[in-house]
């Protein structure tokens, strides 16, 4: 999380969110976050998700953006945590940090269910897995934001920058590869049926699984891009730091591309574009960890002191693997036309 953002937060402002959801400090239950504070507290006598972050990393605008879609979606049948109103009948309510920002609180139902690594998966899981994902798509192509300032940003454009605050200077290669794949996508078409607002971090610790029903949160990076770069990501961390990430790939893909053909058309040809989408992905994941834990260095003795297991892991041999182009999976994609 951003210092300034870490700085700015305080007591009076903990006292301030929590009276605009009708709740006390003592009542929220902290539960970490890594851009925003998070803590699950009682609404109304149901679970919920109280999600704190700042204007310094989102505007209002981007936040009504994400509720109104999100809404939208839970009204169209998919299954995702719904945006609740504040005490006033907010979405979204602002509280003025006393340094020009503000800070933004919005609350969303508590996910039922399980984690996926508690709950376990099945057939039927994978299958509704890929089912959400395919309702999501399908429901947005008719989506437009209630107000057209909520409108969302479009990958990559609106993320380049980022990157090359966190690679220039000290990264060059990584950075100029990163950039020759953004150009690369960003000149493939975007129709209607290809293109639109996505989850884009559709991974298993952004869902819950109840009974058979795979519920998502989490849509704080939701933006305007392919709909095969949400299953890329939804992908690219399922296999993560696996001996045998093809084989993981191989016993995944099939079931959940069949739930998502079951409710969104996807012209198969997309495949071919989910090396690239992985590789981005992987070189963004790369450079967030980096700047994370400030390694100035990527040597074999910083990485191994990196505190966080998967982030130490991930970033074994990354950097020597990437310079080396070598593919984040090697996979036959259009292999599997045939279960889109």
């Amino acid at each position: 999380m951003d210092k300034a953002i870490r700085d700015r937060y305080s007591d009076a402002i903990v006292q301030a969110v929590a009276a605009r959801y009708g709740t006390t400090p003592a009542a929220l239950a902290a539960l970490g976050g890594f851009e925003s504070f998070i803590y699950r507290f009682d609404y109304g006598g149901m679970p919920a998700i109280l999600r704190v972050t700042h204007s310094l990393r989102r505007s209002p605008e981007m936040i009504h953006g994400e509720v109104d879609w999100i809404n939208a979606l839970a009204a169209g049948g998919a299954t995702v945590a719904r945006a609740l109103l504040s005490a006033r009948g907010e979405l979204v309510e602002e509280i003025d940090d006393g340094a020009g920002g503000r800070f933004l609180a919005t609350a969303f139902a508590f996910a039922p269910g399980r984690p996926p690594w508690e709950a376990g998966w099945t057939p039927a899981r994978t299958d509704a897995y890929g089912r959400l994902l395919g309702r999501m798509h399908a429901l947005t192509k008719a989506y437009a934001p209630a107000d057209p300032t909520w409108r969302r940003e479009a990958w990559p454009a609106a993320f380049e920058a980022e990157i090359a605050g966190l690679l220039g200077g000290i990264d060059e290669p990584l950075l100029a590869r990163y950039q020759a794949l953004t150009r690369r996508i960003a000149a493939m078409p975007r129709g209607r049926d290809d293109y639109g607002l996505i989850h884009f971090d559709a991974h298993e610790a952004n869902l819950h699984i109840d009974g058979d029903r795979v519920v998502l949160f989490d849509f704080d990076d939701c933006v305007y891009n392919w709909f095969i770069a949400d299953i890329a990501i939804v992908l690219f961390y399922k296999v993560a730091n696996h001996d045998a990430p093809e084989r993981v790939a191989a016993g995944f893909l099939p079931g959940f591309l069949r739930g998502y053909a079951a409710e969104n058309r996807l012209d198969p040809r997309w495949l071919a574009a989910i090396p690239d989408f992985l590789t981005t992905r992987e070189i963004d994941l790369y450079a967030i960890i980096r700047r994370s834990y400030d390694l100035p260095e990527v040597t074999p003795a910083a990485v191994e002191a990196i505190p966080h297991d998967w982030s130490r892991r991930f970033m074994r041999g990354r950097r020597e693997r990437l310079l080396a182009e070598q593919p984040y999976l090697d996979f036959d994609f259009s292999a599997l036309a045939d279960y889109l």
